[in-house]
């Protein structure tokens, strides 16, 4: 059954098809052959001769050959592959052949199919009506009377006519098993000829890296940007249905961080959607998505932790700090907030500085710990880690981790935009934020793998 299967089945059935689309593209090539083998001989008739015609079949596979370097010949070669051999999606190369050696191992797997399809395709055509007529010999008079008279007297021997049946079908089993050989040749070698090459494996790594990167950036953005929106949101507004009958001021300053928060947080979001609407890539000017450092004070307004900020060098000023830099030092800020609103304990204020020194973008950030533990939440932990991919991004660093009985962010990010580390001198207001409605409602641990 399952020799029947191998012979006949739906996946041999298949590969035959892919051999008989072999021969039929061989046929032009078979036909220029045969004009040049009859120009070399003289007029002679092709057809008629067997010599004549393996003469065209070896002039038209150096010409199959040729046509088997044109970049296109890959990815239709690998389509029928897949579809017609059965050769798995993950072992074919996608796209044209580039390279010089991609495109000898497509027309060398060219050369074969055309090869292969035009010996099973001429078998094809010619075997099965002279194994039907040598199978009906015994039972009709016909086929025993149009026998040609210069053929073998052995065919009118009793015992011919007895086996002849036989013989028929062995015919066409051998067929159908030197089609099956062919196809299964095929698939072995596809991986080999249409495989991807070295230029094949590095492109493929390069767009998955590509993708990836996107991915992260979305993922990043969403984290920082609606993350840290939330997380203010939740905590001030269970600060103010703790005090709904008896301090009505801090309800009113709680709800309005609450409006001023998800405000912005809305535009931030439409920023992030542009990047997918537009496939991650940055805008036509080149500069990045989202607020800057001139965005930082409404920030430190309404993040509902009081903030004592310092700033050096006028980080916040025009042409200071480059856009893509200034992006990721406020979503550097903002992930240093979120921390404070998750993890700080009391209602000291979170101390920020924001520098420019030698060229660098410096951020300091210190928060006092909590009393209690960080309560770990599914799929956490990926705010340190977004901070510090979109340091090395710039060509910069991070670190975090607890320093006394505060915790400490600190990020360096190189700055090569024009007036960098210029400006004078400026220190804010010591708190620059509100009194935060949320504070002291959420404890810390001291390992950096559980703050986000």
């Amino acid at each position: 059954m399952r020799a029947v299967r191998a012979l006949f089945g739906r996946r041999a059935r298949l590969r035959w098809l892919h051999l008989i689309i072999g021969g039929a593209l061989l046929m032009p090539y078979f036909l220029v052959g045969t004009v040049l083998v009859g120009m070399g001989g003289g007029g002679k008739q092709v057809f008629s001769s067997l010599p004549a015609q393996l003469a065209a079949f070896a002039l038209a596979l150096p010409m199959a050959a040729v046509t088997g370097f044109f970049p296109l010949v890959r990815p239709l070669s690998v389509a029928a592959a897949r579809a017609l051999c059965g050769v798995p999606p993950a072992l074919l190369a996608d796209g044209p052949a580039r390279t010089r050696q991609a495109r000898v191992r497509t027309a060398g797997w060219y050369t074969l199919h055309l090869a292969l399809g035009g010996i099973v395709s001429g078998c094809t055509l010619a075997l099965p009506p002279f194994a039907v007529a040598v199978a009906v010999l015994p039972f009709f008079a016909g086929p025993r009377n149009t026998w040609p008279a210069e053929g073998p007297s052995v065919l009118r021997e009793p015992w011919a006519m007895v086996l002849a049946p036989v013989a028929g079908v062995v015919m066409l089993a051998a067929l159908a098993l030197a089609a099956a050989a062919a196809g299964e040749l095929l698939a072995r070698r596809a991986p080999a000829l249409l495989g991807p090459g070295t230029e094949d494996r590095l492109a493929a790594a390069e767009r998955r890296a590509a993708d990836l990167a996107v991915r992260n950036r979305l993922a990043r953005e969403l984290h920082d940007s609606v993350g840290h929106a939330l997380s203010a949101v939740t905590l001030q507004a269970g600060a103010a249905r703790r005090v709904l009958d008896r301090d009505p001021e801090f309800v009113r300053e709680a709800l309005t961080a609450i409006e001023e928060t998800t405000r912005r947080t809305v535009g931030e979001l439409d920023a992030v959607l542009g990047l997918l609407r537009r496939d991650g890539e940055p805008d036509e000017e080149g500069v990045a998505y989202g607020p800057g450092l001139d965005a930082l004070g409404g920030l430190l307004a309404h993040c509902g932790v009081p903030v004592a900020y310092e700033r050096e060098g006028d980080p916040e000023g025009p042409g200071v700090v480059r856009p893509d830099v200034s992006r990721e030092a406020y979503r550097i800020v903002q992930e240093g907030l979120s921390n404070a609103l998750r993890h700080g304990g009391g209602q000291a204020p979170v101390r920020l500085l924001v520098a420019v020194r030698e060229g660098e973008l410096e951020i300091v950030m210190e928060n006092p710990l909590g009393r209690r533990p960080a309560v770990a939440r599914p799929g956490g932990g990926r705010g340190l880690k977004g901070v510090a991919e979109r340091a090395v991004l710039l060509g910069g660093r991070t670190g975090a981790g607890p320093c006394g009985d505060v915790w400490r962010l600190t990020a360096r990010l190189p700055l090569t935009g024009p007036g960098a580390g210029t400006g004078t001198r400026g220190r804010a207001a010591p708190e620059a934020g509100t009194k935060g409605p949320g504070m002291g409602t959420a404890g810390t641990g001291t390992e950096a793998e559980e703050r986000r």
